[in-house]
């Protein structure tokens, strides 16, 4: 799942950067034909995040059932951080669907948290951190395993559980709260940086889509999107 909603976020970028085209001014217009697609693509992005949601609820609901839920806890970790991706992910395309315009405290929360994909990043992230924590556990148990059975404690793989879901929200959140910014009720998410290397570094990690719309100052050479509002 958490490669699944890596590559939706890369298509996303690619099928708006393939919408805009320039104008006399320099300002940029989404076309009426590729703004349907993409349209249709945060469709299907929704139906996603809503099949994610719902599967991997089931596995949870099926391990705590069956009582395996407390000898697997990172197992359940793991399904838990999917859960909150999938359904982090149908939230925000929802949202995006809606082109809502941005105002007061509300909109900047929801720049800075849903439309910035921050909690998708945090959920991918944190399922990132926590496979590697199952597989320190399982190298442990099965390669060290009279080791693992004197010093493995349970508030060690607590704690390691816990750790995916903090490092991973402070993470996204010390990197989108000051580079991301709403002007005239639009989000631009990774847009400002102080730091240029920084910039590269998560670039090459693919948490900056590389075709991000510029702000524009509102006038004449202001950028508008012309798209369909399902929401009304």
């Amino acid at each position: 799942m958490a490669e699944e909603i890596s590559t939706t976020s890369d298509m996303f970028a690619a099928v708006t950067a393939t919408g805009m085209t320039q104008h006399t001014g320099g300002s940029y217009m989404t076309s009426s034909s590729s703004g349907s697609i993409l349209v249709y693509f945060q469709w299907a992005v929704v139906v996603i995040g809503v099949v994610g949601t719902a599967t991997n609820a089931l596995i949870i609901y099926a391990l705590v059932a069956s009582k395996q839920h407390k000898k697997h806890v990172l197992i359940v970790n793991q399904n838990a951080l999917d859960l909150f991706s999938s359904f982090s992910l149908a939230v925000t395309y929802s949202l995006k669907l809606c082109n809502l315009h941005l105002t007061g405290s509300t909109g900047y929360f929801l720049c800075m948290l849903l439309l910035s994909e921050c909690l998708c990043y945090s959920g991918l992230v944190g399922s990132t951190v926590n496979l590697a924590a199952i597989s320190i556990e399982r190298y442990l148990k099965i390669v060290h395993r009279t080791w693992s059975k004197q010093h493995l404690r349970k508030w060690i793989i607590y704690s390691g559980a816990a750790f995916a879901w903090i490092g991973s929200l402070t993470y996204m959140m010390a990197v989108v709260f000051p580079t991301t910014k709403v002007i005239d009720g639009v989000c631009y998410p990774f847009a400002y940086w102080n730091n240029e290397m920084a910039k590269k570094e998560m670039d090459k990690h693919h948490l900056i889509r590389p075709h991000q719309p510029e702000p524009h100052t509102s006038g004449r050479g202001g950028s508008r999107r012309l798209e369909k509002n399902p929401c009304g």
